[in-house]
């Protein structure tokens, strides 16, 4: 997949380009909808599937107050949506300047004049330019005089709820890791670096890996199922998010053991992807209730993901 920083970088002509234009925070399975309408319709037209993106999140530059978190990381991002089968992205740089453009600026100058489109798919509640003035109606007009097609994809709905990223971030806040699976289509997973803890969790014969995940959203406090990702290979762990309440911590951790795992990785990149809650952290009245808690999770653990590689078999 080629990746064009922006459209004043664009140095050929594409080929009858069929393009779809968002956020699209963490590609969830409404936007995967929506790119394989784009990759199918350019298909047909022998054209380049485009999608057209922005980064910064444009709420970071036009509410910054709001502090959205991101499902994804921008390379994540990106990752996603070259498994959807993409060929070019076009990330743009969105600054102050570009959030003035009208939306006929935005259509006729960086859409027809820079892209060249044929045809643009667009999710159901699309808005457009200054002030979100244009709408589906405004992008319909334009299509017509500027002689481009558009396409309006439907809410996709899973067991009844209508999808979208603000669902997916609510989701996750509550640690409902299961149901945020079934809309992203995927676990939902962090990446971060191995940071020196206080090493309790090796004193207590469950070694830990403590995470830096000074940039990332990331589930409610508790204990977590989890896949561990280290070096292209994969491994079963138990996750806990929150304060230790046994030991009384006032900062906030993650950090994951790694069954079956016996190696230092100081400084080296984890990703975890989270499969089921187990439970609420709680304070235990003594270190060998601890540890029993903790024999038990780990049971538990290997249990749920023995269920779920059966489903995959």
């Amino acid at each position: 997949m080629e990746i064009v920083w922006g459209t004043k970088s664009i140095k050929k002509k594409f080929m009858n380009p069929v393009i779809t234009v968002g956020n699209f925070d963490g590609v969830h399975v409404g936007h995967q909808k929506i790119f394989k309408e784009v990759r199918e319709k350019a298909f047909e037209l022998k054209g380049d599937s485009i999608v057209y993106t922005f980064e910064p999140h444009p709420l970071r530059i036009l509410a910054p107050q709001k502090k959205v978190p991101l499902i994804a990381s921008f390379s994540d991002k990106i990752k996603f949506i070259e498994e959807c089968g993409i060929d070019i992205v076009i990330c743009e740089d969105f600054t102050p300047e570009y959030a003035k453009l009208s939306a006929r600026e935005f259509v006729e100058g960086i859409l027809v004049d820079k892209i060249g489109i044929r045809v643009i798919f667009v999710g159901h509640d699309y808005a457009f330019g200054k002030g979100r003035e244009g709408n589906i109606d405004t992008l319909m007009a334009l299509g017509e005089e500027l002689d481009f097609e558009v396409r309006v994809v439907n809410a996709i709905s899973v067991d009844d709820v209508t999808i979208s990223s603000t669902m997916v971030r609510d989701l996750i806040r509550q640690g409902e890791v299961r149901k945020v699976a079934t809309f992203l289509g995927r676990d939902y997973s962090i990446a971060g670096k191995v940071i020196k803890g206080k090493s309790r969790g090796k004193g207590l014969g469950f070694p830990t890996a403590n995470l830096n995940l000074a940039n990332e959203f990331f589930p409610k406090p508790g204990i977590y199922v989890v896949y561990v990702f280290h070096k292209n290979c994969l491994y079963q762990g138990v996750a806990n998010i929150g304060f230790k309440p046994t030991f009384k911590d006032k900062d906030l951790s993650i950090e994951v053991n790694i069954l079956d795992f016996d190696k230092d990785i100081y400084g080296e990149d984890l990703r975890i992807s989270f499969v089921e809650r187990l439970r609420d952290e709680r304070a235990f009245g003594s270190l060998d209730e601890l540890v029993g808690q903790i024999k038990a999770d780990v049971e538990r653990a290997r249990e749920v993901l023995r269920k779920v590689e059966s489903r995959k078999t």
